[in-house]
């Protein structure tokens, strides 16, 4: 059985990829790689792709590794190469509900963008 917290996760990354519109290729690797390893069905990550756009996103109810949470999401959010403003927004939100400030999470953004290819 699949873990919820888990889960909720990787439906959060699912809005998050598809908050500018659309998920391009490089974010659909990305996330079958991730649902991969978390033992997610290839149909029912075909089924939460296609909906992405009906998905409310679900502020995490635990802090439980918020940092793997927030950068997790950072990674994402730079696979396409882009960073949105609504990307952006998105994850300074969530960084807020987990206890993260505002200097917080932008430091963390740098970092993961320093050490990405981009």
């Amino acid at each position: 059985m699949l873990d919820p917290i888990k889960l909720e996760h990787f439906r959060n990354l699912v809005s998050l990829a598809g908050i500018d519109g659309s998920i391009d290729e490089s974010e659909r690797v990305a996330l079958s790689k991730i649902a991969f390893d978390r033992g997610i069905a290839l149909d029912r990550l075909n089924v939460m792709l296609n909906r992405s756009d009906e998905y409310v996103y679900l502020i995490p109810q635990n802090t439980q590794e918020r940092e793997s949470q927030i950068t997790e999401m950072i990674k994402l959010a730079l696979v396409d190469g882009e960073f949105s403003k609504a990307e952006l927004e998105l994850i300074l939100t969530v960084g807020e509900k987990l206890s993260y400030t505002y200097e917080e999470i932008h430091a963390l953004i740098e970092k993961n963008t320093a050490s990405s290819i981009f």
